[in-house]
């Protein structure tokens, strides 16, 4: 799915805070579920953006990542933490502190992992 660029070593990518990596994981997560729903399915576009609206929002996201926990690595965890616990400058309108809070963890994750490029280790977490 990603293409082959420039990466960022485990530590540069610690350097950056840790809503910026949620900031490139929230983008590269609803890619990632759009392209799934666009070869998965032959919806029409406004059923593919209520299916991907589900899966993408901070309740979504925040179900995601509390099944996938058990299978991350102590790194990733760290990482996943760190996005939870970031001060954030807004707030969601459809769903809990909580719930935004680990969809954030979550997005960080995500773009902590594609900026180290770490693709296969996405696919590997976000696939069936």
């Amino acid at each position: 799915m990603f293409g082959d660029s420039n990466f960022l070593t485990p530590e540069g990518a610690r350097n950056l805070s840790p809503v910026v990596l949620a900031f490139v994981g929230d983008a590269v997560y609803s890619l990632y579920v759009r392209e799934k729903l666009v070869l998965g399915t032959d919806f029409k576009t406004g059923t593919l953006q209520k299916l991907s609206s589900r899966q993408v929002s901070a309740r979504g996201q925040s179900e995601l990542i509390e099944r996938l926990l058990p299978a991350l690595t102590e790194e990733e965890a760290d990482i996943f933490r760190r996005g939870r616990n970031a001060k954030k400058s807004t707030r969601s309108k459809h769903a809990s502190v909580g719930e935004y809070n680990r969809s954030t963890g979550f997005e960080a994750l995500i773009g902590y992992l594609y900026l180290t490029g770490r693709h296969e280790r996405i696919e590997e977490l976000l696939g069936d």
